[in-house]
């Protein structure tokens, strides 16, 4: 009896030990989902406030001055590292492009430069905003709350593209239409991998043929036909995110600047 006795105590005892797991487990996830939410409910909220906090002079909207590039300049008072904003139609991407000389940086803070999960949408540090390159080669994370570049992922869908050929893309010197030229899926490549596409090297072409190269391996990678093609000395845009059917897997967005938005 006495053995029976103790052989029923181990097992109590297990018992609680697995239930108090359980416990501590449900709590730690319910924890970690409410965290998750508040901190993007958070984020979302601090990047929807971008454009209500930034006061600018009407009086000095012209022409060749779009409000947009107005409120650009207005924003690079609080942080110069803001060099553009983009935004395309019946998305959530509406947001300011940032750009330092660490491509990391922005993958963790906000164009406030406060910590941030989600990050900010960041141009490549290579590209010359001095003196211009061929290629903004533009990254953001992908997020489920749809921030920064999940949207992206719309374009997967050609009947989307469809509706949705043009991007704007604003600097605080030029406010532009850019038109899609091809929608692909990539990945991070190995260093030892030959004869393979790798998009996030260019920035600025060193020749017409490097340019030629670059406009033809996006149009061959295109999951559907644009029927638009970009020519040497036009300026390209390229959209890059995360894709998670494959390992360091990427979606990207490739475009060409098609004339100048002054509305």
């Amino acid at each position: 009896m006495k053995k029976k006795s103790r052989h029923n105590k181990k097992n109590n005892k297990l018992k609680t030990i697995i239930l108090l797991l359980l416990v501590v487990t449900f709590v730690c996830g319910i924890s970690y989902t409410i965290y998750y939410f508040y901190n993007s409910n958070k984020e979302k909220q601090v990047n929807e406030n971008i454009l209500n906090e930034t006061n600018i002079d009407t009086t000095q909207i012209t022409d060749t001055k779009t409000e947009r590039m107005l409120q650009i300049e207005e924003l690079q008072k609080e942080n110069t590292e803001i060099i553009g904003w983009l935004e395309i139609e019946d998305t959530n991407i509406n947001y300011p492009i940032c750009q330092t000389n660490d491509n990391d940086f922005y993958l963790t803070h906000n164009y406030k430069k406060e910590k941030a999960s989600s990050g900010s949408l960041f141009l490549d540090k290579d590209f010359d905003m001095v003196n211009g390159s061929s290629n903004y080669l533009i990254y953001g994370h992908r997020n489920k709350q749809g921030l920064m570049f999940e949207d992206l992922m719309k374009y997967a869908k050609e009947d989307f593209y469809k509706e949705h050929t043009k991007i704007k893309f604003t600097t605080k010197t030029d406010d532009s239409i850019y038109e899609i030229i091809s929608v692909f899926y990539s990945r991070v490549y190995y260093k030892s991998e030959k004869n393979v596409f790798r998009y996030y090297y260019f920035v600025n072409a060193e020749n017409e043929q490097e340019y030629n190269n670059y406009v033809e391996q996006c149009k061959k990678a295109s999951i559907y036909d644009t029927g638009v093609t970009a020519e040497y000395g036009e300026q390209l845009l390229t959209l890059s995110t995360c894709e998670y059917s494959k390992e360091d897997g990427r979606f990207v967005v490739v475009a060409k600047k098609v004339n100048n938005n002054n509305l």
